[in-house]
């Protein structure tokens, strides 16, 4: 992962943490909190009106139709209340009274009730107790919005308990204000998680884009292109790539000397041996069919350290290059034309069918001289893999801004292990009807052509068999 992107992603990560958790903890605990907001005032009504139906019982004017007269006129009176974003229409608290027993004695929406045993429901119960009672209840198991909170509290006679008084609640408007808030949370906690992402945009950008600034830079390096040293300012970063031009001023001769002469004497090692060997047995009698064989042995040999030799530099001329000395516009369709009129002796013998298809109006700016050696290699090599009477595909086309050439072959295809030394210097497969290998110089050279280019250069295997060779320039 990019340092931008974990620059990213911890900002974003440390904001989720820090702000997920209480906003989780919030929305999680608002229903108990709602729940606390509605039992204190009912504790105050259940208290309030316990104390005068007790005083009432105390003087023996307890009259319960009395009560239900004043609830169903309470309850049957018009209301309109607005509380914030709700209209409150009608009155919804419930209030029954047991006897010393927890025989309800009166209850105000239900009648029927009357003579019904409430002393097991955990508020009458622990009322008589002597402890504060409350409860919730569904008035329909299957609801989980049907909650309704009870609180009761004792009615006391002359200093006795002579029964309990219970007030209760229905929480629907408390999961109305509960759907109307969480939403309003959500939606805060997402601009917030907006405005902090944009937040961690913008600081990974700025830190990370110096260190983009000498990435490009040293990339550029690295592809041999001419790099104007980035403005880095005055920071630590700023003072490693200022460390790293200087070093790679200090190296880049040096490496390049050292480079070269190791694998040039890593490949010529075993066609020198080949050559020492067979110079040691023709120095033994033998056969003259023999002899002539061995001394074929040594001009191949001795023909391939010159092949060597020649790429080897062509190459180094061609990345000594830092910019094209000559730039023309040439018509891609005659130069591939011409590219395969060279190739076409090895076409006949191996009696291989070039398909083309490329447009005569596609045009391309370059080198004709190297765009030349670089098509030929790639399809030299779509020529070296592919099985004897079979087909190269070689196709172009452009969308104004790119050119982009393939070559597809019917061959083995690129095994997994060389997917990613394919373009490497000297790296080479064998050739499926030879056995033998090439200088490994070809694919290089293609590379540091479309490079030059300000192209690129591929190699991939097709879905079902063969490979694709792809050459991207722009036009």
């Amino acid at each position: 992962m990019k340092l931008g992107a974990r620059i990213f992603f911890c900002y974003i990560l440390i904001f989720a943490v820090c702000f997920y958790y209480p906003i989780d903890w919030v929305v999680k605990n608002l229903r108990t909190r709602y729940l606390e907001s509605v039992e204190d005032p009912l504790v105050d009504q259940a208290n309030i009106l316990a104390g005068i139906v007790g005083l009432e019982m105390e003087t023996d004017r307890f009259d319960p139709e009395k009560l239900y007269t004043a609830f169903t006129t309470i309850y049957n009176r018009p209301l309109s209340a607005g509380i914030y974003d709700m209209v409150k229409t009608q009155v919804d608290m419930q209030v029954y009274i047991t006897d010393t027993n927890g025989t309800i004695i009166f209850d105000s929406q239900n009648k029927a009730n009357m003579g019904e045993d409430y002393s097991k429901w955990r508020d009458v119960r622990l009322t008589l107790e002597g402890q504060y009672g409350a409860r919730t209840t569904r008035s329909d198991p299957e609801d989980p919005t049907s909650s309704v909170l009870y609180v009761a509290t004792p009615l006391m006679v002359k200093g006795k308990i002579a029964g309990v008084l219970t007030v209760g609640k229905p929480t629907t408007n408390i999961n109305n204000f509960l759907t109307d808030a969480k939403p309003k949370i959500f939606r805060v906690g997402i601009l917030s998680l907006m405005a902090a992402a944009l937040f961690s945009l913008l600081a990974s950008v700025w830190i990370t884009r110096p260190i983009k600034r000498l990435t490009g830079y040293a990339n550029g390096i690295r592809q041999g292109k001419r790099m104007e040293f980035p403005k880095l300012g005055h920071s630590e970063i700023g003072e490693m790539g200022t460390a790293f031009e200087k070093m790679q001023e200090a190296l880049e001769g040096k490496k390049y000397v050292e480079q070269y002469v190791q694998t040039l004497t890593h490949e010529i090692k075993s066609p020198l041996s080949a050559i020492r060997g067979a110079a040691e047995l023709l120095e033994e009698k033998m056969q003259p069919e023999q002899r002539a064989r061995f001394l074929s042995n040594i001009h191949n040999e001795a023909n391939r350290i010159r092949q060597i030799v020649d790429r080897l530099l062509e190459l180094s001329e061609l990345e000594n290059l830092k910019i094209l000395r000559k730039i023309e516009n040439i018509s891609f369709a005659s130069l591939v034309k011409t590219v395969l009129e060279s190739k076409q002796p090895m076409l006949s013998k191996k009696n291989l069918k070039a398909v083309v298809q490329i447009p005569d109006d596609i045009r391309v700016k370059g080198d004709s001289f190297l765009l030349h050696q670089a098509m030929g290699n790639l399809i030299q090599n779509a020529m070296d893999f592919s099985p004897d009477h079979s087909q190269i595909e070689l196709t172009a086309h452009s969308d104004g801004k790119r050119v982009t050439f393939t070559v597809d072959d019917n061959g083995p295809g690129i095994p997994d292990y060389a997917k990613d030394k394919i373009f490497d210097r000297f790296f080479s497969l064998k050739r499926p009807d030879s056995g033998k290998k090439s200088t490994g110089l070809g694919l290089n050279f293609v590379k540091e052509v479309a490079i030059l280019h300000n192209g690129e250069v591929k190699l991939e295997n097709l879905p079902k068999k063969g490979t694709r060779g792809t050459f991207i320039l722009k036009v």
